[in-house]
């Protein structure tokens, strides 16, 4: 049954077979069948995009997925835009629930937010609308000059832990890191649960040491300020011992967090918490992007299970690690797209949201 207004079409880009499964999965929900287009690569590697049906005058839905060649989605998604542009379709909306190059959207010692360029392209292409899901900053969203809806995984998420996790009751919930503990408050309060915060882990990327601050060239020779100036000298950072603020002794550790790609920090604070005494560690998060030797990893650490939505494909990674599972958001989604499509409030989808979610 179409629940739609009418003059809805919806796209797959073909980044993957993931990212048409889950456009069906959406288009199913909507009762309506995916439109006709064709994405493929040419023999020297350009993408080129064929829309095979009328998009004149309509609302345009394209669906795309962050795969391993990131750079290819992107120009995928770049060209269907422009192309249902020039066919004069009324309104073009990307659904990207994973919004690439979302760590660099701050700057770093002579680089460049790279986030905001990418924004800058698919406006310059034609979208007019973006339907995202929890990126990795919420200020992201004012790189845009159209409407961006960041929607939220975390009451699928907080579903699974009430129904798949046995005496959930027992757990806390845990903050790898104190950039973390924001998300991790929130999950904890709405589960009426305690909360753990690790800290003096290995400096990762996120750290401050690598942005803007520290670009300046370090002046060896003192004679080369200038007399007048007295700038108070800033001490470095240094990182404690490792220490687990909160108690986890007996308890299920629930750790979560916003992207897991480089696992190497989650193990390491899955053996911190074992230590502690947590007898079960489970890992949460929105994009499972799981990168490298991520799959090997988590199958041989202590981690029991690592629980993430499909926003990003990872049926690879299921295969080389059980301990994979997936949470489906395709129906947040699809209510998304219906919401904007005919013309009702998006508000409902964000009820009980909180600043910090």
């Amino acid at each position: 049954m179409n629940v739609t207004k009418g003059g809805l079409v919806l796209f797959s880009a073909n980044s993957n077979a993931s990212c048409v499964e889950l456009a069906k999965k959406i288009g199913e929900r909507l009762g309506i069948e995916l439109g006709k287009v064709l994405v493929y690569q040419e023999p020297n590697r350009e993408t080129r995009v064929q829309i095979q049906e009328s998009v004149r005058g309509k609302d345009v839905f394209i669906i795309q997925t962050v795969s391993k060649d990131v750079n290819t989605t992107i120009m995928e998604l770049l060209i269907m835009v422009y192309a249902c542009r020039t066919s004069c379709a009324k309104t073009i909306s990307g659904v990207i629930p994973y919004f690439p190059y979302s760590k660099q959207c701050k700057m770093r010692k002579r680089g460049s937010i790279v986030t905001k360029l990418l924004a800058s392209m698919m406006c310059k292409a034609g979208l007019t609308h973006l339907i995202t899901m929890d990126l990795h900053q919420k200020e992201i969203q004012g790189f845009f000059n159209i409407p961006v809806d960041n929607l939220r995984a975390s009451p699928f998420l907080l579903q699974y832990i009430q129904e798949e996790i046995p005496d959930y009751r027992n757990a806390v919930i845990v903050a790898k890191s104190p950039s973390s503990a924001k998300r991790a408050q929130s999950f904890a309060e709405r589960l009426r649960l305690g909360i753990a915060v690790i800290h003096g882990e290995a400096q990762d990327a996120e750290s401050d040491m690598v942005d803007g601050r520290h670009s300046p060239p370090a002046i060896k020779n003192i004679s080369a300020i200038h007399p007048s100036l007295e700038i108070p000298l800033m001490f470095p950072k240094e990182k404690p011992p490792i220490t687990v603020v909160g108690d986890v002794g007996g308890r299920i550790a629930i750790i979560v967090d916003d992207i897991i790609d480089d696992v190497d920090s989650f193990v390491a604070a899955a053996e911190t918490l074992k230590e502690r005494g947590a007898y079960k560690i489970f890992v949460m998060a929105t994009h499972g992007l799981l990168s490298s030797d991520a799959p090997r990893l988590i199958e041989e650490s202590a981690i029991d299970e690592v629980i993430v939505s499909n926003t990003i494909p990872h049926e690879i990674q299921k295969l080389q690690c059980p301990k994979i599972k997936t949470v489906d958001i395709s129906m947040i989604l699809s209510e998304a797209i219906r919401r904007i499509n005919n013309g009702e409030s998006m508000s409902y989808l964000f009820r009980n949201i909180g600043l910090d979610d």
